[in-house]
């Protein structure tokens, strides 16, 4: 059995939206046994009339939440009693259960894992990698995608590490195509860390690099995996999802403001549904945090039930095919690094 913390709250649809979610992946996993952390009656609300397996699902109560402007160190340290506290605290304590689920604050989860959960043997610093969908149908990872602002040239190398053997074992992409971003695609451009990276990266055995990558090449099926600093992956993240959002309501827009355009888009329907869901981040899960001594999986604030169960398919996954020992193994057999 693979035991997997819910923080039920901090997400905008919390904690409907994470109750419902993890009772789908509880129906769709047999193995999976949830802890759902949060104001107790609350998620017995949302419990109340729904089948399901009860030994494989307890409730552990956590009266406060962690609000997204609040400061992280602050949060960590004076909300004790947060369901995201009461998680990270769990899984730091006991052996049995393999990671957790949220919806909340990135900056307290981030900063309450690495002071409560540590990192794997090895790992300089754990990093975000989130996915998007690719213009032939698959998908690509960007890590890091915010947890580490400033980097150098070996942590981009583990991240491409790291990163390559969760899309292997948890999406099976056999040897991910990995690109460096950069200001071009030339080895010698960008600043002294890209560089130096890429000469990491190319002489990495077992990676499979395929050199620098420009911005606008990202959802064009070439890669399966982007490196970056958390900064820029941040930045590259949010403006491509961003985009897309804003191509879809002015191609709703345009449609609505010509009769023959509408009768045009019914004709269309069938084909533009299903292009909304393509698009649809939900759909994608959340940015795992690999590197850390356990699973960490951060949904979208936004999250609705879909993206919280595939959150949890996500940590169930990592779990299952032993992606922390593998990372470990990776690792080592490259430079050792100091605490």
């Amino acid at each position: 059995m693979i035991k997997i913390i819910l923080d039920c709250f901090g997400g905008d649809h919390s904690p409907e939206a994470n109750v419902e979610g993890g009772l789908r992946a509880l129906e769709r996993f047999p193995e999976l046994h949830l802890i759902l952390t949060g104001d107790e009656a609350a998620i017995k609300r949302c419990l109340s009339g729904r089948e399901f397996d009860q030994k494989r699902l307890e409730i552990v109560h956590a009266p406060e939440v962690i609000g997204c402007d609040e400061k992280p160190t602050d949060a960590i340290r004076l909300k004790k009693e947060s369901s995201m506290m009461k998680g990270l605290i769990m899984l730091r304590d006991r052996d049995d259960i393999a990671g957790m689920v949220s919806t909340g604050s990135t900056g307290a989860l981030v900063t309450g894992a690495m002071v409560r959960i540590g990192r794997l043997k090895g790992v300089i610093r754990p990093a975000f990698c989130p996915l998007l969908p690719t213009m032939n149908g698959g998908i690509v990872g960007i890590c890091d995608s915010g947890a580490n602002v400033t980097v150098d040239a070996a942590m981009l190398r583990q991240f491409a590490i790291m990163a390559s053997l969760y899309l292997d074992n948890v999406y099976g992409i056999q040897s991910p195509r990995v690109a460096l971003l950069n200001v071009g695609k030339e080895a010698e451009k960008g600043d002294e860390i890209r560089k130096e990276a890429y000469g990491l990266l190319s002489g990495t055995e077992g990676l499979n690099f395929v050199g620098n990558m420009e911005s606008r090449d990202l959802l064009s099926g070439k890669y399966d995996l982007v490196v970056c600093d958390g900064f820029s992956g941040n930045v590259l993240t949010k403006a491509t999802e961003g985009t897309a959002l804003e191509l879809l309501k002015k191609l709703k827009k345009d449609i609505n403001s010509r009769l023959l355009y509408k009768l045009g888009a019914l004709l269309m329907l069938k084909m533009f549904k299903e292009e909304k869901e393509f698009m649809n981040y939900q759909n994608y899960g959340g940015s795992v945090l690999l590197g850390s001594s356990k699973v960490i999986v951060k949904g979208h604030g936004s999250s609705k039930a879909v993206a919280v169960e595939k959150c949890i398919e996500q940590a169930f996954k990592m779990e299952r095919s032993s992606l922390g020992a593998k990372i470990e193994a990776q690792i080592e057999k490259y430079e050792h690094y100091e605490d």
